[in-house]
């Protein structure tokens, strides 16, 4: 195994300083005669950075359209970016699209640095920032958190050498490693036609890809015919975590999907969900779209609005709400949807069709309200029935069905039959009626023929004494839980 580069992502507010701070980095560790056009072309570009003590001393930037391009690629699996960069103006503090970061940040489950922009400014602000960040959740160093802060400015340079040095310690503490033996595998970032023809700009994570190498991404097959590495000289093969240009193919692949030398080890998109006009158990509670709880994407037309549905669906323990935010459902949204299984919620306003047309293409359900209580009822209904599914599928040990009730010396005793699994002496106990739970209690007294048993299994029957007793009812349904 060799130790490779670490793939940094930079997202933020726009206006906030991307594109200075980029271009600041670029222009110190490219000359200049290279700088301007090379870079923008192919979507990444690799620095050197000459600082030693560390796995590496190199690092790649992923120069793409902010957070939706981003999310596009963690929508489809990409596992591009190692690390990521939360670029917020030290002045202007958090904005829309800082928050909307923030969330898109979280969904990759990757390290991030927290960096001040502007920090040269009479009126920048870092306190004010970095106590903003605490309403978000994100926890940086001296705020109670491990999140660094670095503090810049892409106009001087100030605090630059620091940002670098930061984030060569993360990727040596992540260790990052290939193998150079193994199979090529290399994530699209950018396709293009030019004068070259079909163009594909990517960044490989593992292997060694060369020239002659014939490489597949979904059902797209090419022969390479062309490496071009970041600063426009042509190279005979590439290695992790390299940015390079891809000449080849007679059809472009997908953005954000995987290239490997294995035909059918890649998939450009991995689908989930439906888009039904009601929220059903069978649409919405699928595996593959909930994972414990309902997860939200909340949009609405004022922060009145958003602030009343917050307060109300904050109070729901199984539902946990992945971004809110006031303006229109855009792509952003249906990617980052894809990638965390959420639900978007619209509240009022209207949306865009081609938004709506890439929601029925990603498989993301998209639901809008005008009447807030409706919103909150339907909401809480799944919400529950996500409950009671957990409940059946990784806790029930047994269940059981009443037969009869009757009282013998003045104590309530149900005769029940066990339907699923065994019941034992002490079990918690949840009594479902008609599909919804009802109230829970305890097995305090079990017994067969009169005479105390520890367990029955099922097909038998038994006697069962509950405490706290609770009403139960001829064909209840019983569920012994762990």
């Amino acid at each position: 195994m060799k130790p490779r580069p670490p793939v940094v992502a930079i997202l933020g507010h726009v206006d906030h300083g991307k594109t200075s701070l980029l271009d600041y980095i670029r222009k110190t560790h490219v000359a200049d005669k290279e700088f301007g056009g090379i870079t923008q072309k192919i979507g990444a570009y690799e620095i050197t950075v000459p600082i030693k003590g560390y796995n590496t001393n190199k690092l790649t930037f992923i120069d793409t359209p902010g957070h939706e391009a981003f999310s596009k690629l963690r929508a489809r699996g990409a596992q591009v970016a190692d690390i990521a960069i939360l670029l917020i103006d030290a002045k202007d503090s958090l904005m829309p699209q800082t928050i909307e970061s923030i969330s898109h940040i979280k969904a990759a489950k990757i390290p991030f640095i927290v960096v001040l922009n502007k920090i040269d400014l009479p009126d920048a602000n870092p306190n004010k920032v970095k106590n903003d960040l605490l309403q978000h959740e994100v926890m940086v160093e001296g705020k109670g958190g491990s999140v660094a802060v670095v503090e810049v400015s892409a106009k001087t340079g100030a605090g630059i050498p620091e940002l670098l040095e930061s984030l060569l310690l993360i990727a040596s503490e992540a260790n990052l490693s290939y193998d150079p033996q193994a199979d090529p595998l290399a994530y699209i970032i950018e396709t293009k036609k030019d004068r070259r023809g079909l163009v594909v700009s990517a960044i490989i994570k593992q292997g060694t890809l060369k020239i002659g190498d014939t490489i597949y991404s979904a059902r797209k097959k090419a022969k390479v015919k062309s490496l071009v590495n970041d600063l426009g000289v042509s190279v005979t093969q590439v290695v992790p975590s390299s940015p390079f240009e891809l000449l080849g193919f007679n059809e472009l692949p997908e953005v954000g999907s995987e290239m490997s030398t294995t035909e059918g080890a890649v998939e450009t998109v991995v689908m989930h969900g439906s888009v039904p006009g009601k929220l059903t158990l069978d649409s919405i509670l699928h595996p593959e779209v909930v994972d414990k709880k309902l997860n939200l994407i909340i949009k609405t037309d004022t922060q009145g609005s958003l602030e009343a549905i917050n307060y109300s669906l904050a109070k729901n323990k199984n539902i946990e709400i992945i971004l809110q935010a006031v303006g229109e459902i855009n792509r952003s949204d249906i990617f980052l949807a894809k990638t965390t299984k959420a639900i978007i919620i619209g509240f009022g306003g209207q949306i865009d069709s081609q938004v709506r047309n890439l929601a029925k293409q990603e498989k993301i359900i998209i639901k809008t309200y005008n009447i807030i209580y409706e919103l909150l009822e339907e909401l809480g209904e799944v919400a529950d029935l996500i409950e009671e599914k957990e409940i059946q599928e990784k806790t029930v040990k047994g269940e059981a069905k009443v037969l009869a009730t009757f009282i013998i010396e003045g104590e309530k005793i149900y005769g029940l039959k066990v339907t699923k699994g065994k019941v034992n002496l002490a079990d918690n106990v949840e009594l479902f009626r008609d599909v919804k739970l009802i109230s829970k209690t305890k097995l305090v007294s079990l017994k067969q023929r009169a005479k105390s048993v520890q367990e029955v299994k099922k097909d038998q029957e038994a006697g069962m004494v509950f405490s706290p007793d609770l009403d139960m009812r001829v064909g209840d349904v019983v569920k012994f839980v762990l």
